[in-house]
């Protein structure tokens, strides 16, 4: 299922690592033979959850450009790169950020994405499917949309309720694998393998579950992003771009950029938890209802 995107994926790695690396080192003074220590632990995990959320958000733009293939426009070589360019520029002046890069990337399917570790060092890239396929009034709006993504700051919040969440999956990984290698194995002197056994399952069901918190921000900026985009290019632009993506019946971006584009799927059932984007039925209808 495409729904792991390039921020979550290159978080968990970065988090990965410098678990591996504090534990080579013996970097862990939460744990010792009379127990864990909770302040000791907390702290820990905040230091590991926070540091890999916040690398990954430092290196979004350097990981998008190489995931997806971007070439950031630095001249206008046509009348198209012109238009995108110009475009930006207004849509940002008005949204109050500074210009961001913008870049094109070679795929079939109608989509934009943008990224950057602050509002004022953004991102937006289109794909040349985009350009061919869509209207201009309706290209333009989803160029609104994404930087109204850039605008409300998105990948700054994604970082804290990332690290937020990485924190609390870790924290309570560590409380369970200790409880179980206690109460259960009763072992008394140090940690067993249950302890790290217990410590890996609980760490993956909680990460799981951690991610159904992420994805649903995910969905909510979006209907904000769709209102930012209406207020640029106006409302009937951003409704005529939605139900131009939704007749296409549009692909998410590739696994780890999924969260960034402007559509994703539609899966159903319990799979909707996971999802990245609301359904573009719901966007739409949210988009006609607005006051």
């Amino acid at each position: 299922m495409k729904r792991i995107v390039l921020f979550l994926a290159t978080n968990f790695a970065i988090v990965l690592v410098l678990s591996v690396t504090m534990r080579l080192l013996g970097v862990e003074p939460y744990l010792n033979a009379q127990g864990l220590n909770l302040t000791s632990l907390l702290i820990f995990a905040a230091v590991m959850g926070f540091g890999g959320s916040f690398i990954s958000l430092v290196i979004s733009k350097w990981s998008a450009k190489r995931a997806m293939g971007v070439r950031v426009i630095e001249s206008p070589a046509n009348a198209t790169e012109a238009w995108l360019v110009d475009t930006i520029r207004k849509y940002s002046n008005e949204a109050g950020i500074r210009m961001p890069e913008v870049g094109i990337y070679d795929a079939p399917d109608v989509n934009a994405f943008a990224t950057g570790m602050s509002r004022h060092r953004s991102l937006i890239a289109v794909s040349t499917g985009l350009l061919r396929q869509m209207k201009r009034e309706e290209a333009e709006a989803v160029l609104g949309h994404e930087v109204a993504h850039a605008a409300n700051g998105d990948m700054v919040t994604l970082a804290l309720i990332q690290g937020v969440v990485n924190t609390f999956v870790m924290f309570l990984s560590r409380v369970i694998g200790h409880t179980v290698d206690r109460v259960v194995f009763k072992n008394e002197q140090g940690h067993g393998p249950a302890f790290f056994v217990t410590m890996i399952v609980a760490e993956m069901v909680l990460g799981i579950l951690a991610s159904i918190i992420v994805m649903w921000f995910s969905r909510s900026r979006e209907f904000r992003a769709d209102r930012g985009g209406a207020s640029l290019a106006g409302r009937g632009a951003m409704i005529a771009a939605l139900e131009r993506l939704n007749s296409l019946h549009p692909h998410p971006l590739p696994d780890k950029m999924a969260a960034f584009g402007i559509a994703g799927g539609s899966p159903q059932g319990w799979k909707r938890l996971f999802m990245t984007h609301p359904p573009l039925e719901e966007r739409i209808a949210a988009l006609r209802t607005a006051q």
